[in-house]
């Protein structure tokens, strides 16, 4: 079991954190709200790089809800198929922007609970785009969250969903700065497999260099 940071080594770990990407920011690229959840929903088990090559025709091609509820399914999976699980995804972001038509007036929801509501998006899609476009102070566990939060004693948890309750009751505020901050630190310094260690600014908080997956 790997060791419990103390409360003081937490607040140490926030302070760090916050200085460092105070204005961080997610690297998918969206012009507003319907394009952020789009390219938020095509992230799940795919990266943001991937994600901005394919967004763009897609994003032409069907600018509101509205086109891409009335979208030609193999059409939309062509323009999406070079990411991961495609096929799934494709259906769902037509029953979401069906939903949206239907329930939301054709607009996007900018709330937590009703976009958790729409095909595709879970409670982690959902607080990502309300920490990105709305700032709220919210909590999303992906790969590099789950990873980092063990790795520097901040969770014990054994999935996703116990690990970001576990983060809102320990870190309380700016966990909006504190998402993204973990994200960008484990995507690019503490990562899953040969750890940036000797770039890393946290080693004195560090508990292992074990890697753990996201069930």
């Amino acid at each position: 079991m790997v060791k419990k940071a103390t409360k003081k080594e937490i607040e140490e770990i926030k302070k760090i954190f916050i200085s460092k990407y105070n204005d961080a920011k997610t690297e998918l690229n969206y012009k507003n709200l319907y394009e952020l959840l789009i390219a938020v929903m095509l992230s799940a088990q795919c990266t943001d790089k991937r994600v901005n090559i394919i967004t763009p025709a897609l994003f032409k091609k069907y600018p509101t809800p509205k086109e891409l509820a009335n979208a030609d399914i193999v059409e939309l999976k062509e323009l999406i198929k070079s990411c991961s699980f495609f096929n799934n995804k494709a259906k769902n972001l037509i029953s979401m922007a069906k939903s949206v038509v239907e329930n939301y007036n054709g607009k996007i929801p900018l709330d937590e609970k009703e976009l958790v509501k729409l095909a595709g998006v879970g409670q982690k899609t959902a607080n990502v785009v309300m920490i990105e476009y709305a700032n709220k102070n919210l909590m999303a566990v992906d790969t590099h969250v789950f990873r980092v939060s063990h790795r520097l004693g901040l969770s014990q948890d054994k999935t996703a969903k116990e690990t970001e309750a576990t983060l809102v009751k320990k870190l309380k505020d700016n966990l909006q700065i504190l998402h993204q901050a973990m994200v960008l630190f484990g995507r690019y310094i503490c990562t899953a497999k040969n750890p940036k260690c000797d770039e890393c600014f946290l080693t004195e908080y560090c508990k292992t260099k074990e890697s753990f997956k996201a069930k």
